[in-house]
């Protein structure tokens, strides 16, 4: 930790201790700061511009919530009805205390307080933002009634300082952003005034999310997405509400983070430094919000920042697979910036529909075939901006700095991630699985050689490590352990260094393509892993490498993840495969002993983690052994070319 850092959290420290002892009056606070207030709101379509088939989906999902039906990462909520819990774990059934002093309170503790992350996300408000765009959509003021019934609830059971959900500043920037938009979907509602910003309430509230924005930025090594999302909220509240004397530094000074952090935070090809799929996602909506909201504010945000959102959007539409998935590398809680869609819509298309409105379509993004609600609403009355280059005319294949390089085949709807890249952002790298050199690869949209995901964060230590171990990724363990040394859920003390050696035949779908990589992540030893992919021949042959460890002999565990859709009959060192509209074979090591895990809780082996909080049994191959330097394992993925035949 530098020391300016030590010393910005010492300052937070005691500043948390003098809040305890003499808290803040936010009333007294507000009504002081307070300034003749104009609310700038975002400039809506009509409602008619918003796709048919989008709309049906929104509302069906919002008569559901009106019904009380609300799954937290596929645990349906007990308690979101007319009379919500705000402190229930959705998974567990345990309360968060309501009423302790917030720094006081041990969250990260599951068995006493339940999973924080299922307690935290129903205060990030997306249901309300369905309703709101129900309401938006339709003028039934059912869907304005229970958003303001929850809010009122809300703002009442957290006073500022209270309970869990003023422990984290990432919680307060995205509550910030859904009630800027639930005020402007509900512009039209006639009682949305009370509501917001004639009402004490709401002006407590918001003052207090600011000034605890103000005071508690995230530092140093935790400044991450996080940052991002405190910058975006600040922004965006300020923006909209400017109700308080601090209102305009306060916009300032977020604008001037989002500009500097959005740099930062991202390679110049395009990827966010996180290395976690889902959090480039996460970082995109969040700057595009925040860089629309100030648009519309008359506030503008950098050009840097606008550019950063260009490159992000086109390394969406490089990456995804044939059935619009991104990959899954790193962690993910499926965390979102803003929801006005169906939970189960597609936001990586939403993504590129937003930004094909705000920049134009490339010809070599994929086909879109209609637009979603979020995407209408953002990029309403944006100007379209000229791109920032047009040197990207076809979809990028190696994005350098990340480390990642993609092998794909049109005919046969091949797709593979190589990984070669830095462990991941920062010195803690949060989010980072030891996953140097794995590879994942899909047929048509099927995982076949998968990533198995994240699970969870908190609550269960075990699974934790495991879902970001190596041995938890499509990749080569040496001496029983990680490449990379764990400190703890969210920190890693040594990372593996990962280099690219060589690519070919990329861009290039007349010939093959091949990519060599190698990391040195275990003393004295360096892994050289290549791979190839044949064409025409329908086969992606991988070759693992064992360097510089002298004449002392390595144990070694190779591991091929299958997707949860695919079943394996593994004879020997032969593993046949079927899929849903295809098959095939991979050809293991001979020189590994190979040993196939389905749902093994004991090593633990064989899972799969579809969403956060969820995992259910898959298939994963193991081959066993010691090797010697110089020695070579060659595995063969063969599939049918005629994807349709039994």
């Amino acid at each position: 930790m530098e020391p300016s850092e030590l010393v910005g959290r010492v300052q937070d420290q005691l500043l948390r201790l003098q809040w305890r002892l003499t808290p803040p009056d936010i009333s007294r606070l507000a009504q002081q700061h307070a300034q003749p207030n104009r609310v700038r709101l975002k400039a809506m379509p009509a409602p008619s511009a918003v796709p048919a088939e989008a709309a049906d989906s929104l509302r069906q999902c919002a008569d559901r919530i009106l019904a009380g039906q609300w799954t937290i990462f596929g645990a349906q909520h007990p308690a979101l009805g007319e009379d919500p819990d705000w402190f229930v774990d959705a998974h567990s059934g345990l309360r968060a205390p309501s009423s302790d002093y917030t720094f006081a309170i041990a969250y990260r503790d599951a068995a006493r307080c339940g999973d924080i992350k299922f307690i935290w996300e129903p205060s990030r408000f997306h249901h309300l933002t369905v309703l709101a765009a129900a309401y938006f959509l339709t003028g039934d003021e059912r869907y304005a009634t229970r958003v303001a019934g929850h809010l009122r609830s809300w703002w009442q059971q957290n006073p500022f300082l209270h309970g869990p959900h003023w422990i984290s500043g990432i919680e307060i920037g995205l509550r910030l952003i859904a009630m800027v938009w639930i005020r402007q979907l509900l512009a039209a509602w006639p009682e949305v005034s009370d509501l917001f910003e004639d009402n004490a309430a709401f002006v407590d509230q918001l003052y207090a999310h600011q000034l605890w924005l103000s005071r508690f930025p995230s530092r140093g090594s935790s400044a991450n997405n996080h940052l991002i999302a405190e910058a975006a909220g600040q922004f965006v509240a300020s923006c909209a509400f400017p109700m308080f004397r601090q209102s305009a530094r306060w916009r300032t000074a977020a604008a001037e983070t989002l500009a500097r952090e959005a740099v930062a935070q991202t390679f110049p090809c395009g990827m966010n430094r996180e290395l976690a799929s889902d959090y480039h996602g996460f970082v995109l909506e969040l700057l595009l919000i925040a860089a629309v909201q100030g648009d519309a504010a008359g506030c503008a945000l950098a050009p840097s920042v606008w550019q950063v959102i260009e490159r992000m959007t086109d390394a969406v539409a490089s990456v995804l697979d044939e059935a619009g998935h991104p990959p899954r590398q790193g962690d993910s809680d499926e965390g979102i910036g803003l929801l006005i869609d169906d939970p189960d819509s597609n936001r990586w298309r939403s993504l590129l529909a937003t930004g094909a409105r705000l920049f134009g379509r490339p010809a070599w993004w994929p086909a879109q075939t209609s637009s979603d609600v979020r995407s209408v609403l953002l990029a309403h009355d944006v100007p379209c901006r000229q791109r920032e280059s047009n040197a990207a005319g076809r979809a990028r294949r190696l994005f350098p700095e990340a480390g990642q390089a993609y092998l794909v085949c049109s005919l046969s709807a091949f797709w593979a991630r190589c990984d070669h890249g830095p462990h991941g952002f920062g010195r803690i790298a949060a989010h980072a699985h030891a996953d140097a050199l794995s590879i994942e690869c899909r047929i048509a949209g099927v995982e076949i050689l998968a990533d198995p995901g994240t699970y969870c964060y908190h609550s269960e230590p075990r699974w934790r490590d495991y879902f970001r171990s190596t041995l938890g990724h499509n990749t080569l363990q040496a001496f029983g352990h990680d490449q990379s040394s764990s400190g703890g859920p969210f920190l890693w003390t040594q990372h593996a260094r990962s280099r690219l050696l060589a690519v070919e035949g990329l861009d290039d779908e007349a010939a093959d393509a091949s990519w060599m990589a190698e990391h040195a992540g275990y003393p004295n030893l360096v892994h050289r892993r290549s791979a190839r992919l044949l064409r025409n021949d329908t086969k992606l042959v991988v070759t693992d490498t064992l360097l510089d460890s002298g004449d002392v002999p390595v144990p070694v565990k190779l591991c091929w993840h299958l997707g949860p859709d695919v079943a394996c009959e593994l004879v020997g060192d032969r593993a046949r495969l079927a899929w849903p509209g295809g098959r095939g074979e991979l050809a293991l090591p001979s020189q590994l002993t190979w040993q196939g895990h389905h749902g093994d809780e004991a090593l633990p082996a064989g899972w799969y983690s579809p969403s956060f909080g969820h995992k259910r049994p898959s298939t994963t191959l193991i081959g066993s052994g010691v090797l010697r330097a110089g020695a070579s394992l060659v595995t063969e993925l063969i599939w049918s070319s005629a994807l349709g035949e039994p």
